[in-house]
């Protein structure tokens, strides 16, 4: 395979490669020891020095370099694991290109000719790979070539799909291509000779919406900060709107939430992602959210069949998806007949014979003696081996852990001090006084009870029973006491974590004890604000249940910890479940059922939040008309997704509504909230503030059930079907056709909304810490942290990510708690910052190798806590320093950059001089041009006393040696390149210089200066100068004085930054502004 030219000092290092072709220019070499008769001792040595070396590591047994004569230099450019594969490329060699190189006259120019070549054959390779994925290779492949042509992105800039269509630019469109990428959504059009191209930064894009009007039917339209635009006439507009929703909430969870996302393992590396891994990927999500499956599960296959019903004594026709660790089925309409069988439950899985009336059957037989039966599966053989493959390694796995589990069995039980209560904390529903601890069951519980085990005869009992309307129908009548923690634990599957992770509780409750953080503490402030009217948590066995359950958690997903309302939450599920049993039922609705929902930002909550106000827009028409900001009634709609309205509605209620979540997931808070809203409508409508509408609907959610609950249970009837109060106002007819797919869809539009907005107050947030210590104006700060965000892009979109990414995510995973999260969202690297450097610094110089060291040790400099990242904060005030500060904060800065820690002992110099021993045994007095002379030595005495006496002067800095002044001379002469009092600024540095040289002198001749702050140790034949003392010496030279303190505009820079990265085949014009 080719690869990208890297350099080889040496041709035969070691003498481990043999030579076996050879010509002018190209080697041919074997790997020593590699198809050679064994017991040669140089074979042996290399063979045993490759096997020690990791998969990862080992050199490939055949490589062709590329010499250039009288080079000590070459280029491995090619290598092979088969002398066949690598003929092949030496023969191209041969015949395309040696000829071609005898003749360039240059030998240099023929290495950066071949490894342009080799550049090219690597590219052509990788477009050709690329294609093949696709549906039609040669297409995608002209395309391909298309867009890297017309937009000059970097070679690494993965396309992934493109579309025919228009683009509008007012009444007129514009027919062209519009090419979506990892990082982009890029626009061409050329007709009647006129050149339309713009491309738009998913990290910008603030909106997606489908719109129609007049002219445009079926339109997408994409908004940024600088405008919109909007696109028509695709010939699937489906698709395309949903690949440009998932390419948008892809990169933006990538780029601008650092922590507070999860991505899935395939796209945490965007040069792997397809057309056909994000279709994968979407239906992938919809499977996790419809079967609330754990988060980690890989989705394998899909496959279209029918499973017998026993209860309707038929096949119902649907669709099987099968994963890591459960094999899902959903009739074709979603939610009439869902059926979950955990690999955990499964005893075998084999085929039957097939018969006219059962072709290609299936026997799915359980630990519950029961088996289910699929049909019409296509490509059954490989689908049975596959899933037989899966329970044999998670049959293995749990025997394994079981041997391991039994062995320690002694060690991971809680001993009896712990108290870990076998039953449930308490049956709520003697809440509040309500009867007595012994009452009887009511007759409406007893009728729940048998209609439920009429349900269990039926449809079967457990986590792989069959879920129907029924059984909807009887949750929404409400779960009887006595089974509601046995139903929770089922309809959410954490019965089978709790199965395969039997003493997991336990061990993390005793790792928990005694250990102090962040969330112990927020847990214990919050113990006694859960239920504190129920009697369970008024006395200590239950509020130690609930730290053990909250700290557990804690301690088991540290990225959430503990969040607010997980206390309300958990103290629900204590009521009705065991305490382990309780753990497993908020991790069930922490990390599955409601993903991203208690994360340090709760963005998966404010995500719905923003889908919900769509809603009722969509389902509730009138009250947007009458209410057009709906954001105050989305904002009270958080509590209610927090804590699944537990915290606003009477607690028989609020039960009854957990009981229809656990069965619907968070559908059922949508619809409640929506029936809410519907219930109140013209109470809201006439609503004049926002207040009102808050105390309608607070007032409205504490009525719900009163009446009900106010009345004895003896007293209602018990003829029929109980109905609970909650249902009064959850009319499901009317709201019952929202779906899991179409909450999906939402959710993934309307998260690139959510980040955006936490984007813009953390920008806002940044520059409300920055903005005391800077005097730089709020419109160039603004601009300043674009282009720091920006330059922070850069290497998350084309870099390797080895360096900052890593030492990143190494700050992010510590904590970093000295930081706030403010400080810690952006951050740059040493190649970044040299990159804004030179667009941002005020004085070039005339030497770029010493711009750059510059730039080096100012980065050195600015790393305080040696992490190699330079916050916003250091950068703003290193540019503030720079443009605003007074003179003497300026020649500080330049006096920092020239002594530890910025300048460094190992710092290479190419500088003939690197250290010389300078020494004048002139007097203090300088020579002028004209002749005239000036004693220096009262005014240098009287500065510096007066610099001395200053009260607010700052920690006094090191003494500068003679290396150290040896650059910061260089330093001085390189900032006046191309300035036009540049002759008179160098008689100026001239002057100082002999200035300062007899200060350090006439110091060394009197006596050893006192060592101020921590500097280097300085050589006995070493003289050294303060800062005072340089400060003194410049201030002598007006020339000086007015170039430093000259105004410099910060805001013309940037501009002309901009105008820089605008020039046509730079990347970055597209990051900074999208056209």
């Amino acid at each position: 395979m080719w690869l990208k030219p890297e350099e080889v000092l040496l041709k035969n290092a070691l003498k481990l490669w043999v030579t076996v072709r050879s010509n002018d220019f190209f080697l041919l070499q074997r790997r020593r020891g590699h198809g050679e008769p064994t017991g040669r001792i140089t074979g042996l040595l290399v063979g045993a020095l490759d096997s020690v070396l990791d998969s990862n590591a080992r050199v490939s047994p055949f490589r062709i370099l590329l010499q250039v004569p009288g080079s000590q230099i070459s280029w491995v450019i090619a290598n092979g694991a088969a002398e066949e594969d690598v003929n092949k490329h030496w023969d191209w060699l041969v015949h395309h290109l040696l000829h071609s190189l005898s003749v360039f006259e240059n030998k240099e120019d023929v290495a950066s000719f071949v490894r342009g070549k080799v550049k090219g054959l690597i590219a052509e390779e990788v477009r050709g790979r690329q294609a093949a994925q696709e549906e039609e290779p040669d297409k995608f492949r002209e395309a391909l070539l298309k867009f890297e042509l017309h937009f000059g992105l970097p070679s690494s800039e993965k396309l992934v799909t493109y579309y025919s269509c228009c683009c509008w630019k007012g009444r007129v469109p514009r027919q062209g291509f519009l090419y979506l990428s990892i990082n982009h959504a890029a626009f061409y059009s050329f007709l009647l000779g006129k050149e339309v191209k713009f491309v738009i930064p998913w990290a910008e894009v603030t909106r997606l919406e489908r719109v129609s009007t007049g002219l445009m039917t079926e339109a997408v339209r994409i908004n940024t900060r600088q405008r919109q635009r909007e696109f028509s006439m695709f010939l699937n507009p489906d698709e395309a709107f949903g690949f440009i929703g998932q390419l948008a909430d892809i990169a933006l969870r990538r780029l601008l939430d650092s922590e507070g996302l999860e991505v899935d393992r395939v796209l945490q590396q965007p040069a792997r992602i397809t057309k056909r891994i994000l279709e994968e990927q979407a239906l992938r999500e919809y499977v996790l959210a419809l079967f609330r499956l754990p988060r980690g599960e890989r989705l394998h296959e899909v496959a279209s069949c029918s499973a017998w019903t026993p209860h309707a004594r038929c096949h119902a026709a649907g669709t099987l998806y099968t994963t890591d660790g459960y094999m899902c089925f959903s009739g074709r309409e979603e939610g009439s007949c869902i059926l979950l069988i955990p690999l955990s439950e499964v005893l075998s899985i084999e085929k039957a014979e097939s018969t006219t009336l059962l072709p290609n059957p299936v026997i799915v037989s359980v630990r519950t003696k029961k088996a289910f039966q699929l049909i019409e599966l296509q490509n059954r053989d490989e689908l049975v081996e596959n899933l037989n493959s899966r329970l044999r390694a998670l049959q293995w796995k749990q025997s394994m852990f079981r041997s391991r589990r039994d062995g320690k069995r002694s060690a991971v039980r809680l001993s009896s001090d712990d108290g870990l209560p076998p039953e449930p904390t308490r049956n709520p529903q003697h809440q509040g006084g309500a009867g007595s601890l012994k009452s009887t069951i009511s007759g409406s519980e007893q009728l729940k009870e048998r209609l439920w085990e009429d349900h269990f005869s039926e449809f079967g009992r457990g986590v792989h029973m069959f879920r129907t309307d029924k059984i909807q129908r009887l949750v929404a009548m409400g779960i009887p006491e006595s089974l509601r923690g046995e139903l929770w634990m089922t309809l959410s599957d954490a019965t089978s974590e709790l199965e395969s992770h039997q003493g997991y509780y336990t061990s993390m409750v005793q790792k928990s004890m005694g250990l102090s953080s962040l969330a112990t503490e927020e847990i214990e402030r919050d113990l006694h604000r859960s239920l504190p009217d129920h009697p369970a948590f008024q006395n200590p066995t239950g509020i130690a249940a609930l730290r053990r359950v909250l700290t557990a958690y804690a301690h088991r997903n540290p990225k959430i910890g503990y969040c607010q309302s997980m206390n309300i939450l958990a103290s629900v599920l204590l009521l009705y479940a065991k305490e382990e049993e309780a753990f497993w039922l908020l991790v069930a609705v922490c990390e599955r059922m409601l993903p991203d929902y208690f994360n340090r930002r709760v963005i998966g909550a404010q995500v719905d939040q923003s889908v919900f106000e769509e809603l009722i827009r969509d389902r509730l028409p009138e009250l947007a008309e009458c209410v057009p900001d709906l954001s105050a009634l989305s904002s009270a709609s958080l509590s209610w997704f927090l804590t699944l309205f537990l915290s606003v509605l009477p607690f028989h209620s609020a039960v009854c509504v957990v009981d229809c979540f656990f069965v619907h997931g968070i559908k059922a808070i949508f619809q409640l909230g929506l029936a809410a809203l519907d219930a109140n409508m013209a109470a809201l409508s006439a609503s004049t503030d926002d207040g009102q509408a808050l105390m309608i609907l607070s007032s409205f959610l504490d009525q719900v059930g009163s009446e009900e609950s106010s009345c004895p249970p003896a007293s209602k009837p018990c003829s029929g079907p109980p109905e609970p109060p909650v249902i009064r106002f959850l009319p499901f007819q009317r709201f019952g056709d929202l779906t899991v797919k179409q909450i999906e869809r939402l959710r993934c539009r309307h998260r690139i909304r959510v980040l955006q907005a936490h984007e813009d107050t953390t920008k806002d947030n940044a520059l409300r810490v920055v903005t005391p210590d800077v005097s730089i104006s709020a419109e160039n700060l603004s601009a300043v942290y674009d282009l720091f965000k920006t330059e922070h892009f850069i290497s998350l979109y084309w870099g390797d990510g080895s360096s900052a990414a890593a030492a990143e995510a190494a700050a992010w995973r510590h904590g970093d708690s000295g930081r706030s999260y403010v400080e810690r969202q952006y951050r740059l690297d040493r190649p970044q910052f040299k990159s804004l450097y030179g667009l941002l610094a005020p004085w070039p110089g005339d030497s770029n190798q010493h711009a750059d060291t510059l730039a080096d040790r100012t980065f050195t400099l600015l790393d305080q806590d040696g992490d190699s990242l330079v916050t916003f904060r250091d950068f703003t005030g290193w540019l503030d320093t720079l443009y605003c500060a007074e003179l003497s904060e300026k020649i500080r800065l330049l006096f920092r950059l020239h002594i530890p820690p910025a300048l460094t002992h190992t710092e290479e110099d190419p500088s003939p001089m690197k250290s010389p021993q300078l020494s004048t045994h002139r007097p203090l007095r300088v020579h002028r041009p004209s002749g005239e002379e000036t004693d220096y030595q009262q005014q240098l005495k009287q500065m510096l006393k007066d610099l001395l006496k200053e009260k607010d002067v700052e920690k006094p800095l090191p003494l500068m040696n003679q290396r150290e002044f040896i650059q910061f001379c260089k330093t001085l002469y390189s900032m006046f390149h191309g300035d036009p009092e540049e002759n008179e600024l160098f008689q100026a540095i001239a002057t100082v210089t002999s200035l300062v040289l007899q200060i350090g002198e006439a110091g060394h001749r009197g006596h050893a200066p006192e060592v101020i702050g921590s500097g280097s140790e300085v050589a006995e034949d070493e003289w050294t100068v303060s800062y005072a003392q340089i400060l003194a010496s410049l201030l002598t030279e007006q020339a000086l004085v007015n170039f430093l303190e000259k105004p410099l505009d910060l805001g013309a820079m940037v501009t002309q930054t901009n105008k820089t990265f605008s020039q046509p085949g730079n990347p970055k014009i597209y990051l900074i502004a999208p056209l």
